[in-house]
């Protein structure tokens, strides 16, 4: 698991959502604040996850509700332009994540110059958006296909909102998509976004797989970092980090910063 540490310059490492506003095409878009506001708004929230000392930061298309499976072209040329405005304020290690598009995704981190991309690259599920199928084999070549070898992928083996349509248990699930695939790290969620990781669910699959990390990747808190990150080898934290834990607030530095001292106190702990 040498990569974590080389990349992320700690154990154990928290990667802080950075959750755009809503897209040109998105329902929800305000095309009289424009993209300008939606620039400004990434950027609050980025410099305050900064200075609340997160060890990395991942752009995700968050709004952009309901999601596709296959998105449109102006949803990865919009973040493109975020992160591109974005891109000499951005001080930590960062990925990438257009929901829920794989190969968008890998698309958006070669070109932007992301070090890691989360997506729902295995599997087939039934779910809010419809019957939901991957092809890994086919996201994988293409990222060969662009040059995108050194993109780090996370990939998320308990899709929110969504049920895995094969009759497998999660230590299956877990062994196969390590052998098969090779991941860089595997995620482990709760029913949405914000929804506490099952602590049980994710020890079930870091002692399947115990030389691949695994990140808790959603509703890791304040009360509960200690118990996931006894188990996790890092987090992907968004919904925490906002006024009152709300995912749709900006971020609150001051709730950054809280989280952060507990996280090295584990950290220190952990060491000794």
């Amino acid at each position: 698991m040498s990569w974590i540490k080389d990349l992320f310059n700690v154990d154990k490492p928290i990667i802080a959502m950075c959750h755009l506003h809503a897209l040109p095409g998105d329902p929800d878009y305000d095309p009289e604040a424009g993209m300008e506001w939606v620039v400004e708004r990434a950027r609050a929230d980025l410099l305050a996850l900064q200075e609340g000392g997160v060890d990395a930061v991942m752009f995700s298309n968050e709004r952009s509700l309901p999601y596709l499976t296959k998105v449109e072209p102006i949803t990865t040329v919009a973040m493109a332009r975020v992160i591109g405005e974005l891109y000499d304020d951005i001080q930590v290690p960062w990925g990438v994540n257009v929901l829920w598009d794989p190969t968008a995704s890998i698309d958006l981190a070669v070109a932007t110059g992301a070090q890691f991309v989360r997506e729902i690259f295995t599997g087939v599920y039934g779910s809010d958006y419809g019957l939901w199928n991957t092809n890994a084999g086919e996201v994988i070549r293409h990222r060969n296909r662009i040059h995108g070898e050194n993109v780090r992928l996370l990939f998320n083996i308990v899709p929110e909102s969504a049920a895995y349509l094969g009759d497998r248990d999660i230590e299956s699930i877990a062994r196969s998509t390590v052998f098969n695939c090779r991941p860089d790290a595997l995620c482990v969620s709760g029913l949405t976004a914000g929804s506490e990781t099952d602590a049980s669910i994710l020890k079930r699959v870091k002692d399947v797989v115990p030389d691949t990390p695994v990140f808790a990747n959603t509703g890791v808190k304040l009360s509960n970092v200690a118990e996931q990150l006894a188990i996790a080898d890092g987090t992907v934290t968004g919904s925490t980090f906002k006024r009152d834990g709300y995912i749709w607030n900006e971020v609150d530095v001051k709730r950054v910063r809280e989280f952060m001292d507990r996280v090295k106190e584990i950290r220190a702990a952990i060491a000794r």
